[in-house]
């Protein structure tokens, strides 16, 4: 069944995006109770495999249903700012009205027959201010195990697809930007239409506040939402370039453009398919940050790259010229 918002005139002018690395946290988690989604992400498994058996998830899998059930929005609320840390969110997580979250968990529980009157689940709904402090405590050691090493390169590939979204918007207008997001999505007549399964009765619909657009490395090759109120109405959906984001080594430049540029400057030029900002690259090519910024300033003044902030980041992309450059030499 479809779930549809329709988006009167001060929805489309509150339209935001945001980048949430609780929510991350939380798609990534239920990543791993769905293993036939894995798709994209077995090198990321394979890498955080170690660490997570150390670590007992035991008391979020109670609200996580492995075959797509509900979970707590309380657990990964949509972000009331555009680029909120991970402390700011757990911090907001933790003080959630514990009757908002006590009906949240007992929903949850039941979607598995049964679970909430187990020892287990009477025991979080008797304290739900408890366990929610609880979950919250995990789930900072989770974001910890399962996505601070990898963050840099996350984020560049959320804030990449965020100034992509953006390019759109100031070419095409909204327009561009809700008929392009995910093929699960429809836009027309002022109606969002999301193709999802489950029911969506109790899902918060669209009030004037905006609809939040919050890209995930995680959710391929769904398309999230359905927060019930009194959460704002998002739409979570993958994001561009999230495919690439745990490929091998960038590939070698040309032989040809590394005599022209020397080869980590060609490397760092031919590695810029999609928008990157300097951690990311530094990541990627084992090189420091601060070689990598000598590298960046050298192409960009040479009108290879240009630049662009968003958020806490400036990420550089390849201009015409610059892949002109590289397309020519392969």
């Amino acid at each position: 069944m479809p779930l549809t918002l329709h988006l009167g005139t001060d929805d489309l002018t509150r339209c935001r995006f945001a980048i949430s690395p609780l929510c991350q946290t939380h798609e990534a988690l239920r990543l791993l109770r769905r293993p036939a989604r894995h798709g994209y992400h077995h090198a990321w498994l394979r890498r955080v495999r170690r660490a997570l058996a150390g670590l007992d998830l035991a008391p979020l899998w109670l609200f996580i249903p492995p075959a797509g059930g509900y979970t707590p929005d309380c657990l990964g609320p949509p972000p009331e700012e555009p680029y909120p840390s991970i402390e700011e969110e757990l911090a907001r997580m933790r003080v959630t009205d514990p009757d908002l979250a006590r009906a949240e968990m007992a929903r949850s529980l039941a979607c598995t027959p049964g679970l909430a009157e187990s020892p287990r689940g009477r025991a979080a709904l008797d304290d739900p201010a408890a366990t929610l402090r609880s979950l919250a405590d995990l789930t900072e050691l989770a974001w910890h195990v399962l996505l601070a090493p990898d963050w840099p390169r996350h984020r560049a590939v959320l804030e990449a697809d965020i100034a992509h979204r953006s390019r759109q918007a100031a070419d095409g207008g909204l327009d561009a930007v809700l008929a392009g997001l995910h093929s699960g999505i429809e836009w027309a007549g002022h109606t969002l239409t999301l193709r999802m399964t489950g029911d969506h009765e109790d899902a918060q619909r669209a009030d004037g506040r905006g609809v939040l657009l919050m890209p995930s490395v995680f959710v391929w090759p769904d398309v999230v939402s359905g927060f019930a109120r009194p959460w704002q109405p998002t739409v979570v959906y993958p994001a561009l370039g999230m495919g690439r984001l745990h490929q091998l080594p960038p590939p070698r430049p040309p032989e040809a453009l590394a005599r022209l540029l020397g080869h980590q400057r060609a490397a760092v030029l031919t590695g810029l398919t999609m928008p990157a900002s300097t951690t990311e690259l530094a990541d990627r090519h084992g090189l420091a940050p601060s070689t990598v910024s000598a590298h960046l300033t050298t192409l960009r003044e040479a009108g290879l790259l240009d630049s662009r902030r968003q958020g806490y980041y400036v990420l550089y992309g390849r201009t015409a010229l610059g892949d002109a450059l590289v397309v020519g030499e392969q």
